[in-house]
């Protein structure tokens, strides 16, 4: 008797869009996250920001970029246990420019937050 094939893990894309990551953080993980809830999910990303924090200190490139993802990926996760859409959430706040100045070159003053 044959062994069934396993299906392959999605090949990965050269790009992918902030909908499309997602949609694919979703599809992996959101029962998970979903469970441990917003608070528990908060915890893990600030976890990841320390070790981002660490790689930009004495990390490889490999190092910062895989840390860099793992920040956005619990990021997405953060938004899609609080039902954010962040594709929405960023065109509304930063579509239009800086959100201080409505400029595409932001003039804000250096002092205060855009």
């Amino acid at each position: 008797m044959e062994t069934p094939a396993v299906p392959a893990s999605p090949k990965p894309s050269p790009t992918i869009s902030l909908a499309e990551l997602q949609q694919l953080i979703r599809a992996m993980y959101f029962d998970k996250d979903k469970a441990r809830g917003l608070e528990g999910t908060f915890v893990w990303f600030m976890e990841e920001v320390g070790e981002l924090a660490t790689s930009l200190r004495s990390g490889s490139p490999d190092e910062r970029r895989g840390e860099f993802a793992d920040v956005l990926a619990w990021l997405v996760t953060m938004a899609n246990v609080a039902g954010v859409d962040l594709t929405e959430a960023v065109a509304r706040k930063y579509g239009g420019g800086c959100p201080g100045c409505s400029k595409l070159v932001c003039t804000c003053p250096s002092s205060e937050k855009p």
